[in-house]
């Protein structure tokens, strides 16, 4: 980790996050490897945190249920007007951009306090993404607190998805801003970073979005690319839109399924209602 945390070449946070501070060089290189590492040690604990919880989720599945028939009631219940909800529920602007529980899945395990199938305003996203600045000295933390304030989040969306197999889960959240250009910078920012710290292959393209959308495997040297759980991580993003997808399963893991899924995800945000 300490090898990890030490890189010097990911993208500078003020140049990337904020488009207005571009030229902007950071002072000292104390502020330098702190604002660096933070984000690198966060890219990291999610992978490993979020493989963890799936092998926890997958290993405690019940696969003894047995499916019970029941008899057709004489009357049906009315549609419920908020749809599916076990497809997910498409009640607000961002919960119908999230791509509704497609077959051979269902809604997977919680994500926070966001849940299974969640929504925060953007006032509660900004909060949470500030305690990442928690351990921060005072002037690093305000600086970091600042930039966060500057993308003006309004709102995020999130839903989980696991294969009938409980072999395979997948978290998608959708975060939109007010400036489209904070969007892109962010989405570039996020990119350099998974590049920059050497552990991570790009795969596979998302066909269709390949200038919008990037995934992220650890490389087959990694010293964690043998464990029995394997990660992979994407980045998106459409317009005002930031889309961020994780998913974990057992080997051998079916990248091209978590290629389809972003891919639909896109699609689905583009054309809602015909890719579902």
């Amino acid at each position: 980790m300490n090898d990890v945390t030490t890189q010097t070449t990911a993208p500078d946070v003020n140049a990337d996050v904020n488009a207005d501070a571009a030229g902007t060089a950071a002072s000292g290189r104390p502020r330098r490897v702190i604002l660096t590492a933070l984000p690198v040690v966060l890219v990291v604990a999610a992978v490993a945190g979020a493989a963890a919880y799936t092998k926890n989720s997958v290993d405690g599945a019940d696969r003894s249920v047995r499916t019970r028939l029941v008899a057709e009631p004489e009357h049906k219940p009315g549609k419920d007007p908020a749809g599916d909800v076990a497809r997910g529920r498409a009640s607000t602007g961002l919960s119908k951009l999230l791509l509704p529980v497609p077959a051979g899945y269902r809604l997977g395990p919680d994500n926070g306090e966001l849940g299974n199938d969640g929504e925060q305003s953007g006032k509660k996203a900004t909060a949470a993404m500030k305690q990442n600045a928690r351990g921060l000295a005072g002037r690093e933390r305000r600086a970091y607190e600042k930039r966060i304030d500057k993308l003006r989040i309004e709102g995020i969306a999130a839903r989980s998805y696991t294969v009938d197999a409980n072999n395979l889960t997948i978290s998608t959240e959708i975060m939109r801003m007010k400036d489209k250009r904070a969007v892109r910078n962010l989405y570039t920012f996020r990119t350099g970073l998974f590049e920059s710290i050497g552990i991570f292959r790009t795969e596979p393209k998302i066909k269709g979005h390949t200038r919008n959308a990037r995934c992220y495997v650890l490389r087959k040297d990694s010293k964690d690319s043998k464990d029995a759980i394997e990660s992979m991580n994407c980045l998106a993003y459409d317009g005002e839109l930031s889309i961020g997808l994780s998913a974990s399963g057992t080997r051998p893991f079916d990248r091209k399924a978590v290629a389809e899924l972003l891919k639909d995800q896109l699609n689905h945000i583009a054309s809602p209602g015909e890719y579902v």
